[in-house]
């Protein structure tokens, strides 16, 4: 595939933005409105290709706009990606959207240098023995080189896109319209409000190296019991809140993985990151809530490499320990309980029978690969997937079912995950690993078990 072609630095003035946000709005908008008229005087067949066209090409702008734009218009964008299979849109459009999720235009190499040497301090080659100027990739908020040290270490050097921090507010105000006046978010204020709160957050920590620095230290530690997951260290003298310099790891990508990986080495990679998924939310409660294939490396051998830990998600042991019990609640039926946790965790207000009667299906339909003692992810599970899919618009109808910040990027990283599980075909006694994972973070938080130690 050709390279994307280089841009200018992206707009970082609100008004630029939100003009360039507002304009993809209106013509979104006013293609649909031009599509509801013309549709009067059309066929239902010529009729619905037209519409199908339009989603498409609506898609292509939203791509090209968000792309540009990079900053959190980019990664809203990425989220809608994530979610696409769940709303009735044409199947193609997923993968025109899930561009967003790799394909940022490259920012020039000079913006790159400048950066660098202004947060280090010092030209590039009196830093690096060698700094490549072609991209490894380029995010939505940041861009990474390969580059070694005069120590001789290979390193990963990334570079947040200049002037970033300007936008993000801007963006999410202007995203934030876009899907009230549009109604793709048919939810009250109150919820809206908490879930764009919550992504700002996790911006906001995206956006600091310091902290992402912090985070790949605590977990390249916490899960070296693992024998086969690897993390990379930093180097702090070469780190800024703007810069984070960190060891390259080797591995290929997951598309490029499967295709010779063996049945063995696609079990052992399977094993290693449903059992990292499960230590990092009932163990340590905190979460890498950004879960892709490109995110992740994969060695010949199954071994895996975790990358970018910009965006983690932390939980009070309280709150993940209700979540628990109500998970339990689901895959082994215990209604009222399901109920009372859900209602703890503000999953669901009031006391509608239809409202509950769906969300109890839902939990049925989620859970049920866990209602198994062994289990292959994907092939017949794919039904589990198609039955969520049906019930998730059904569920959300209800105003008193609710999605409460803490699950936006806990659920976020649990989908992610079972989706790279799917496409490795990974065959695991599930049950048992979440039972043993999930009555561990209830017995912290009962104060039965010391925090941090080891689930039996």
């Amino acid at each position: 595939m050709p390279p994307v072609p280089s841009m200018a630095k992206p707009p970082t003035s609100p008004v630029s933005r939100i003009a360039r946000l507002g304009g993809l709005t209106s013509r979104i908008s006013g293609s649909y409105l031009g599509q509801r008229i013309a549709g009067v005087f059309q066929d239902e067949e010529t009729r619905e290709s037209a519409l199908r066209k339009l989603h498409l090409e609506n898609a292509e702008r939203v791509v090209e706009t968000m792309g540009a734009l990079k900053g959190a218009a980019m990664k809203v964008g990425q989220s809608l990606a994530q979610v696409v299979d769940g709303m009735d849109l044409p199947p193609e459009m997923a993968s025109i959207l899930g561009k967003l999720n790799n394909k940022a235009q490259p920012v020039p190499f000079d913006l790159i240098r400048r950066s660098v040497e202004a947060e280090l301090g010092a030209p590039l080659a009196e830093l690096f023995a060698d700094f490549d100027p072609e991209p490894l990739g380029t995010a939505s908020l940041a861009q990474a080189h390969a580059a070694r040290l005069k120590s001789g270490e290979r390193v990963v050097v990334k570079v947040l896109h200049e002037g970033i921090e300007k936008s993000v507010d801007a963006d999410l105000a202007a995203l934030k319209s876009i899907l009230i006046t549009g109604r793709v978010l048919n939810r009250d204020k109150e919820e809206i409000d908490a879930i764009f709160d919550e992504i700002r957050h996790r911006l906001g920590e995206e956006l600091d190296y310091f902290q992402e620095a912090a985070n790949l230290e605590f977990f390249k530690k916490a899960l070296a019991r693992f024998d086969g997951v690897e993390i990379p260290g930093t180097h702090p003298q070469f780190c800024t809140g703007r810069v984070l310099t960190m060891d390259r790891l080797t591995g290929a990508s997951l598309d490029d993985f499967l295709p010779t990986a063996t049945p063995e080495a696609r079990q052992r990679a399977g094993t290693l990151l449903v059992e990292a998924f499960h230590d990092m939310v009932y163990r340590l409660r905190a979460v890498h809530a950004d879960p892709h294939g490109g995110n992740y490396l994969f060695r010949k051998d199954g071994g895996i490499g975790i990358l970018d830990f910009g965006c983690v998600k932390r939980f009070d042991p309280y709150w993940i320990a209700n979540y628990a019990r109500m998970a339990r609640a689901a895959v082994w039926p215990d209604p009222p309980t399901f109920f009372s946790m859900a209602r703890e965790i503000d999953v669901l207000r009031g006391d509608d029978a239809d409202a509950k009667d769906l969300l109890w299906r839902l939990s049925q339909a989620i859970v049920a690969p866990l209602q198994m003692p062994e289990v292959q992810a994907g092939g017949a599970q794919d039904q589990v997937l198609l039955n969520v899919k049906a019930l998730v618009p059904q569920v959300l109808r209800h105003r008193t079912v609710r999605g409460p910040r803490d699950l936006i990027f806990l659920h976020r990283a649990l989908g992610g995950t079972h989706a790279m599980l799917r496409r490795l075909e990974h065959r695991y006694p599930y049950q048992a690993l979440f039972d043993r994972t999930s009555r561990h973070a209830i017995a912290v938080a009962e104060g039965r078990v010391a925090d941090g130690s080891l689930p039996l």
